[in-house]
């Protein structure tokens, strides 16, 4: 590697040149990239749930919809809003009250079910069909031009206008979101490392691995609006300790006597093992994502371990050459930094070992209790701001309306009427139901079916199925909601066997069952793959135990503090919180357990050697956890996204937790238990090893 190194370093202008380049196709590619802004579209494509959505979507053309609430307006200027409405590009339909009926019939003298449908008290309700998906552009340009046309009487609500609601506050959060972490990050960086100045090279270096990283997210087709909203924040944490690591070897290599192109050929060469080392162990972390049956976890868990192979990239090549470059400039503005020497520390954590060691046993057991028992919500509209129109509009929809939740009913078109008819009365007769609308609901006795539009019919008949909506009082991922949707299904399937009952509350149910699965997958599957790649790093079976079981403390502590401090999490966290600061974490547990294992090779006794070790290596773990912590933090304090603001107090937290645990508890566990790794580690050396080695020695000679 140091021939590689050698190369960097003697050609550093033109690896700045070609990296620059580069970036432009990254820059395009990452302005094109399409952001998914429907969290539920990644649920499985085998569930019924998602085979509903799809039959909805091609047999009764119900692609996205919208509610539109108008109210104390006259029936005349309603009309006017709809005809212009109906002439907006991406707007398929809208069916009101006048396709069924003349407005002039007092709204007294109609049916009750369909005055229930398009009344409520002083308002009218309005349904919008659209020609394509809700995140789709056309349809997103649409609901603009809808919100246009319309004044403070006029309320749209649904997934369309969720989406546009969520997409402009992504937008306008998440460059802030960046701007927020680099500023924090380069303050706890100027203050930890020894120049003022090298902040400023370590960010420009991990910017172009995050341009390169968001740039071919393209070939994924796409990413999620949690995915975006966190990628360049996380990774800029992650990846930061790679630079760290790489700077303060090369500032070694320089005290050596060495010219500043061999310093840094040198650097690469002997940080290139462990960096590598530490990547791989946290890009395994996020491949451990994908496995999610949730797609949305080969969403977060590629984006996440592509970034850190950029970042890994990065900083053993473009790095080592802005340093070189700016060489003069890093080295003009040193200065002390305001870390202390950690002596104190070392020698605390070392004489209190076994005050440590009780404090790791007797943590675990709240811990797990807090973290199994954290309330975790899974309807994400509820993380919106309150004062979204989209918000406000869905809250109006449910108070007029008594639409907390809407069920679709699909059965074969072969079913009798009578069964169908059966079918939706016992429905009807469910606690929590509002209202069951078919097709036979508009056929009463009051009006014949030849009196009924065609689009009228065509919600409610394909030439292969019948649908049935259900209005619901319960709210999606209410136990009363799942346990309504069980209740249904059953009556369902008793009529038809195939019969799906979709909509948001049956699909954010199977979101429920998939996450609890997924959650329990995730954590194995990463503990597994970290345990593996330390086990062959090590060549050890004792250390990989060890490192694992005092990082998963760590993660345990911080998902367990919700449960006591009486707060929920949505969902999404409860899955890659525990991965990310597994990963993060992981790379201050190698590095401890590296300088352990170099000082009892140079002969000290394991309690001086991890005085040394906890002395040196904390400079490195405190200056790493506090700027994740910094850039993180920051985007929780002025995010309005309660889902990107948890998930970022969750990480800043943990990157705290973490390093506490690393500095103070890792090292009992290596002394408590260090003859158990001398035996079951190759190359472990210590003194007590090397006596017993000297004793046998002794025997054999004589």
């Amino acid at each position: 590697m140091e021939t590689f190194g050698k190369f960097i370093a003697k050609n550093r202008v033109a690896v700045i040149i070609v990296a620059t380049i580069l970036l432009m196709p990254a820059l395009y590619a990452m302005s094109h990239t399409k952001v998914n802004y429907d969290l539920l579209s990644y649920l499985p494509d085998d569930l019924d749930t998602t085979k509903g959505q799809k039959i909805m979507e091609e047999s009764f053309d119900r692609v996205s919809t919208a509610f539109l609430v108008i109210e104390d307006m006259p029936s005349k200027d309603v009309a006017k809003i709809k005809e212009k409405i109906t002439e907006i590009e991406g707007v398929e339909s809208i069916t009101w009250i006048d396709d069924i009926v003349d407005t002039r019939i007092p709204k007294e003298m109609l049916p009750s079910k369909i005055r229930d449908i398009f009344y409520s008290n002083n308002s009218t309700l309005m349904l919008i069909k659209f020609e394509e998906q809700s995140s789709s552009p056309l349809t997103q340009d649409a609901i603009v031009s809808i919100r246009k046309e319309l004044n403070k009487q006029c309320f749209l609500s649904g997934a369309a206008a969720i989406a546009r609601d969520t997409k402009d506050l992504s937008d306008k959060e998440t460059p802030r979101y960046i701007l927020l972490a680099v500023v924090l990050a380069v303050a706890v960086l100027m203050l930890t490392m020894e120049s003022t100045f090298i902040p400023v090279v370590f960010l420009i270096s991990i910017g172009y691995s995050i341009v390169y990283n968001l740039g071919t997210n393209q070939f994924l087709d796409g990413m999620s609006y949690v995915t975006k909203a966190l990628a360049a924040v996380l990774q800029l944490g992650v990846t930061m300790d790679y630079s760290i690591f790489l700077m303060h070897r090369y500032e070694e290599e320089l005290d050596n006597g060495l010219d500043k192109e061999s310093a840094m050929a040198k650097a690469i060469a002997n940080t290139f093992t462990s960096i590598t080392g530490s990547s791989l162990t946290t890009i395994a972390g996020f491949l451990a994502i994908c496995a999610m049956q949730l797609k949305l976890g080969i969403d977060i868990g590629l984006v996440m371990a592509k970034g850190v192979a950029f970042g890994v990239l990065s900083t053993l090549t473009i790095l080592p050459a802005f340093i070189l470059i700016f060489d003069k400039i890093i080295h003009r503005f040193s200065h002390k930094t305001v870390l202390p020497s950690f002596d104190k520390t070392s020698t605390f954590v070392t004489k209190h070992y076994k005050v440590f060691m009780v404090i790791f046993i007797l943590a675990f057991l709240p811990s797990i209790f807090g973290a199994k028992n954290t309330d975790v919500y899974y309807n994400l509209d509820d993380s919106l701001p309150r004062d979204l129109e989209s918000i406000v509009a869905t809250r109006k929809l449910k108070e007029d309306y008594d639409m907390n939740s809407t069920h679709f009913i699909i059965v074969n078109d072969d079913i009798p009427s009578y069964r169908l008819k059966e079918m939706a009365d016992d429905i009807a007769k469910l606690e929590g139901v509002n209202e069951v609308l078919s097709y036979d609901s508009f056929i009463g006795q009051r009006i014949p079916e030849s009196f009924i539009p065609q689009e009228v019919k065509d919600i409610f008949k394909s030439d292969e199925y019948n649908l049935i909506i259900v209005s619901s009082e319960y709210k999606p991922a209410r136990d009363e909601a799942n346990a309504q949707i069980d209740k249904i299904q059953s009556i369902v399937k008793r009529h038809d066997e195939n019969g799906i009952v979709a909509g948001e509350a049956p699909l954010t149910k199977d979101l429920i069952e998939i996450t609890e699965t997924d959650m329990k997958r995730v954590n194995y599957l990463s503990i597994i793959a970290i345990f593996v790649i330390i086990l062959f790093v090590f060549k050890s079976f004792s250390i990989p135990i060890i490192l694992v079981m005092s990082i998963q403390l760590a993660i345990l502590i911080n998902m367990g503090l919700p449960y006591y401090m009486g707060t929920s999490i949505p969902f999404i966290a409860s899955i890659v919180v525990g991965t990310i600061q597994l990963g993060a974490t992981v790379d201050y547990a190698i590095l401890m357990a590296t300088r352990f294992k170099e000082e009892l090779g140079k002969g000290h006794d394991k309690y001086t050697a991890m005085t040394i070790t906890v002395r040196e290596s904390a400079r490195s773990i405190v200056a790493s956890a506090m700027t994740f912590f910094a850039a993180t933090a920051g985007v929780a304090i002025i995010s309005h996204m309660e889902v990107v603001k948890t998930l970022c107090m969750l990480i800043a937290r943990g990157a705290v937790i973490s390093m506490i645990v690393i500095i103070c508890i890792l090292p009992s566990l290596l002394i408590v238990f260090e003859g158990f790794i001398a035996k079951t580690t190759k190359g472990w050396t210590s003194r007590e090893t090397m006596e017993h080695s000297k004793k046998h020695k002794h025997v054999v000679t004589e």
